[in-house]
Formats: structure tokens, sequence, C-alpha cells
């Protein structure tokens, strides 16, 4: 890739992997933020191994640019800074705890569906490349990224939803 441009399903695969590379940097420095600013314990504890998952996801992310022989470098994602600008807009609109959690949750699992969606693609491409460690790494993360999103509706339909509904004495279902 020489010239920048992606010629090859390798290329892809590489520029994806540096994409996705880049938000994990970006994504483990939010959830420092999120975590200080979720208010419900089992939100907060969520986010916390959160984000030590996300220090393997990166370590993990270097193991791939090795097994392909390239360095390890990220390269702008603007989607997931798009999705952290977001978050931090959406918390210092929200003047609820309980809505504020509603709204992390919210935000939270819009990144989730992008890191789910950039390792499928990730797990597709190395399988057809033939770079089977790779693809076998894409879907542990994966599944950790999908665990994760399950986790935060989990914890969104049990407490933080209906603390949020309670707020303005809406009636619960």
């Amino acid at each position: 890739m020489k010239s920048g441009k992606m010629r090859t399903l390798r290329d892809l695969l590489v520029h994806q992997l540096r994409d996705i590379y880049y938000a994990e940097k970006q994504i483990h420095r939010a959830l420092g933020k999120s975590q200080k600013s979720a208010h419900n314990p089992a939100l907060r504890e969520a986010i916390a191994e959160h984000r030590d998952q996300t220090a393997t996801h990166i370590t993990r992310l270097e193991t791939c640019f090795r097994s392909l022989n390239v360095p390890a470098r990220g390269v702008r994602c603007t989607a997931v800074d798009g999705l952290v600008e977001e978050t931090n807009e959406t918390l210092d609109d929200a003047a609820d705890e309980q809505v504020s959690d509603a709204a992390l949750i919210a935000c939270l699992q819009r990144v989730e569906h992008y890191e789910i969606a950039a390792y499928g693609c990730i797990r597709s491409f190395a399988q057809s490349t033939g770079n089977h460690k790779v693809a076998q790494l894409a879907e542990q993360t994966l599944d950790e990224e999908a665990q994760t999103d399950q986790l935060l509706t989990q914890i969104a339909e049990s407490a933080v939803n209906p603390a949020a509904l309670a707020v303005e004495g809406e009636p619960t279902r």
C-alpha cells in the first residue's frame, strides 16, 4: 500500500485493522470519562470491565499486525470520533442522573455496534485471504463486543430505563 490505495482485499484488511486500532484507542480513552459519568453501579462496573477488555483488544490488534507483517498504526476513524463527540454532547445535555445513564448506554451501544460491524468485516476479509490467525482473533473480539452489547441491554432494561422512566412519574410497563 505504498501509494495509500487499497488494491487488494489484503490491503483492505490492513486498512480496516488500522481503522479499528485507532478507534479502540479512542474508545479506551473515552470509556474512562464514561465510567466517571455513570451513576448506576452496574453500569459503572460494566464500563470498567469493558475498558479493561478494550486494552486487550488493542493488544490483539497488535498481534494481527505482526501476523500480517505490517506496522501497527492507526488511521483516523472519523466515525468513532463522531460517536465519541456525540456521547460527550449527549451527556452534557442530560439534566438527570437516570436519564444520563440511559443516554450513556444508548451512546455506548452505538459504539459497540460500530465495533461489531468492523470486526465482522475484518474476520470475513481475513478468512477470505487465508489469514486464519487474524480471523480467529477478530472472532474472539467480535464475541466479546456482542457480549458487552447484550450486557448493556440487560442493564438498561432491568434498571436504568425504569429509573429514567420514573423521573417524571411516567408509568412503567
